[in-house]
């Protein structure tokens, strides 16, 4: 990766832009792989920054790869794997129909291992190197799909991504006896029968909640109603989970992604698509108190080998998305404080994306052990347009 430390936003282009051609090469998706390795997380994010150097330089071969990878992401996550008895897609639709419905059973993570089965006893450590779906990979899915539908303007793609939200929150979202309203699921199993990790993501209720909402008004306001569902029900679940749910979090990455949410929440309130302002001061505040946290243990001072980038990453996108649109946070005054007191981490953010410019922090064990990851989250932060938009 040959980018300098100090660079313009010419040179960021530059830089992100072969990051992302490194990223294809490596994963198998051009030149084209026989056995592509896809992870959704990584590819959702992938998708957002091939859109945003399409939009910067008018270069339709990075608006073709993020078609391709897209395709490649739903014929290989929203299929059974290799090492499964199963075969053909998830969904269990035939090869036609599945073709044509990609993500009506969800999609893979995309894990080395296969996910444990039903009669083996769950084991925390290595549960994090099992297949399966997380419900906060889906929804960062969901919206590089309406990134695509808004960038290329064919609703195929928004289509897609509210089929995914309606399957998604049936098979996550379960309601809790005696009437004591509803819960998710923080991990299912591939096919969505069974829950593998039946406790519920911290943050998961307020991403879905934000993200339906996004795909709602995507669908009115772009697409004039001819995509034809309907995420009210969804909408009126997730805000329930969120009101009883505690978003604070000294975690970088959840910290980012707190920061992703309200930056998402402000433009949709200007747009008329989503009306809680207390929700959106309570993401603010919740990401204010969680940047004082992490700033106060100073782990920045640590050297590579003690710090995971793609995580650190994720904080300097979100602080990205709070300082690109801020004058979206400025229906009142109460809120264009918070924001002021959010943008007062700019410099964090910034120190955070030198660090990992340097390539002699690059060597590190931390980098090379998550090598897609980070440099996909490292060419987002160069070019996050696309990703931070609604």
């Amino acid at each position: 990766m040959p980018c300098g430390d100090a660079m313009d936003t010419d040179a960021t282009t530059a830089c992100s832009r072969d990051i992302m051609r490194e990223f294809a090469a490596l994963t198998g998706l051009e030149p084209p792989g026989t056995r592509p390795n896809r992870y959704l997380w990584t590819d959702a994010f992938a998708v957002g920054t091939y859109l945003a150097l399409f939009r910067r330089t008018n270069d339709r071969s990075l608006l073709d790869r993020a078609l391709r990878l897209v395709d490649q992401v739903h014929r290989t996550l929203g299929r059974h794997r290799d090492d499964d008895p199963r075969d053909g897609w998830i969904s269990g639709l035939s090869e036609r129909e599945g073709a044509l419905h990609p993500t009506l059973g969800g999609l893979r993570i995309g894990k080395r291992m296969n996910e444990r089965g039903a009669d083996e006893p769950p084991d925390a450590h290595e549960e994090w190197n099992r297949d399966g779906q997380y419900y906060h990979y889906l929804t960062k899915w969901m919206h590089a799909l309406a990134r695509v539908a808004a960038v290329t303007r064919d609703p195929v793609y928004l289509r897609w991504a509210m089929e995914l939200a309606k399957a998604a929150h049936a098979a996550f979202t379960y309601a809790l006896p005696s009437g004591g309203g509803k819960r998710m699921c923080w991990k299912m199993s591939i096919d969505l029968s069974r829950p593998l990790v039946p406790s519920m993501g911290q943050h998961d209720p307020l991403d879905g909640l934000v993200t339906y909402a996004e795909l709602q008004g995507a669908a009115a306001r772009d697409f004039g109603g001819t995509v034809p569902f309907d995420l009210l029900r969804e909408r009126a679940d997730a805000a329930a989970i969120c009101r009883s749910m505690p978003l604070v979090t000294d975690d970088p990455l959840g910290i980012g992604g707190l920061l992703f949410d309200a930056t998402r929440i402000a433009q949709l309130m200007d747009v008329g698509g989503f009306g809680d302002e207390g929700l959106l001061a309570s993401v603010m505040d919740a990401a204010r108190i969680g940047l004082e946290s992490f700033a106060a243990e100073r782990t920045l001072d640590l050297p590579a080998q003690y710090r995971l980038a793609f995580r650190e990453l994720g904080l300097a996108i979100g602080i990205t998305g709070v300082a690109e649109h801020a004058n979206a946070f400025g229906r009142t005054g109460a809120l264009e404080r918070r924001a002021e007191a959010l943008m007062g981490y700019v410099p964090l953010g910034d120190a955070i994306e030198g660090f990992w410019m340097d390539k002699r922090n690059r060597q590190a064990c931390t980098w090379i052990e998550h090598t897609e990851i980070n440099m996909v989250m490292l060419a987002a932060r160069l070019a996050p347009d696309e990703f931070l938009r609604v």
